[in-house]
């Protein structure tokens, strides 16, 4: 089977039950975004060496991710017969690798301007990417309910590549570049004087 169709180039795609959509429907461009984020995850992980212990971690969360995708794609009165199982554990799973690494470094009290080594830098891009996903499936779920398992697991992802770009910095003893104490520590700090 060839890679192209020619279906879509009237500006329609096809998403899982048959039906087709716009290009730019809301379903898709959430969908856009999770791709996107995968393929940044790709790339974080052909900076690191194939021994690296977060690769196992990256290899699971884009498996996750394509199964989301498969979710997303379908609508909801239709999801029960996605033959792909959606984790529940995937928040708890992101928190966890979280609470690993920053029992390790620490917590972070400044916004850290994004860059660093090049794992970082690309990881602080994963983050972003993760946001606007996690916009645009908010969006979506105004119109067709979103499973709040992908919700959570895409808004934790984000917190975990941030932890992972500040671990990375950590492990090769880099100073992070910091602007601003966050603002409620900043005033905790200040009642406490």
């Amino acid at each position: 089977m060839k890679i192209y169709t020619k279906g879509g180039d009237k500006g329609k795609t096809g998403i899982h039950g048959g039906q087709r959509v716009d290009k730019d429907d809301i379903r898709i461009e959430a969908n856009g975004s999770i791709d996107e984020l995968n393929s940044m995850i790709g790339v974080v992980r052909a900076y690191l060496p194939r021994e690296h212990e977060w690769q196992p971690i990256l290899f699971r969360i884009q498996s996750e991710l394509m199964v989301v995708m498969s979710h997303v794609a379908t609508p909801s009165e239709m999801r029960e017969k996605n033959p792909n199982k959606l984790s529940e554990d995937l928040a708890k799973f992101c928190e966890e690798c979280m609470d690993s690494m920053t029992d390790r470094m620490g917590e972070s009290k400044t916004f850290v301007l994004p860059g660093g080594t090049l794992v970082s830098a690309h990881l602080q891009l994963a983050r972003t990417i993760a946001r606007r996903s996690e916009r645009r499936l908010w969006t979506l779920n105004k119109k067709d309910e979103v499973p709040a398992s992908i919700l959570q697991f895409i808004n934790r992802l984000s917190d975990l590549f941030f932890t992972m770009a500040r671990f990375e910095m950590f492990q090769e003893g880099a100073d992070e570049e910091r602007w601003h104490d966050f603002l409620y520590k900043r005033k905790k700090n200040t009642e406490n004087e």
